[in-house]
């Protein structure tokens, strides 16, 4: 049971860590790029960059880290949690009076977190 719950937080780590790398590259990356882009493109340059990620983690983790069913729920419950966590932090960022990117707000923090997901649900062995 121990090793189940060191699994599941694995994964979620790996989402939220891999989410926050991203986030530092954008934020290094917006500021001569002033004007926001289109909500639609920038959800799907989010998947992609998901997708890419998770692809690369599969290089270093290539083996499912939640093991049988409990995959599925993974696949729901960790791209909620660290879309919550995405959000979380944009209001702390905005708190603080720091630029808040697109990847700061739920939906596009899910959008990431699941296309990650998705990849190492369908790839990993």
């Amino acid at each position: 049971m121990l090793e189940f719950i060191f699994e599941l937080l694995g994964e979620f780590l790996l989402q939220v860590v891999g989410e926050a790398l991203i986030e530092i590259g954008f934020h290094s990356l917006a500021e001569p790029f002033r004007r926001p882009p289109n909500p639609w493109l920038a959800a799907i340059g989010y998947a992609l960059f998901g997708a890419i990620l998770g692809g690369i983690s599969l290089l270093a983790f290539p083996n499912n880290l939640v093991p049988g069913a409990w995959r599925v729920a993974n696949l729901v419950a960790a791209p909620i949690a660290v879309g919550c966590v995405m959000a979380i932090m944009g209001a702390w960022r905005a708190r603080r009076g720091q630029q808040v990117l697109r990847i700061d707000r739920f939906v596009y923090g899910y959008l990431f977190a699941l296309a990650i997901a998705l990849v190492r649900f369908y790839f990993a062995a």
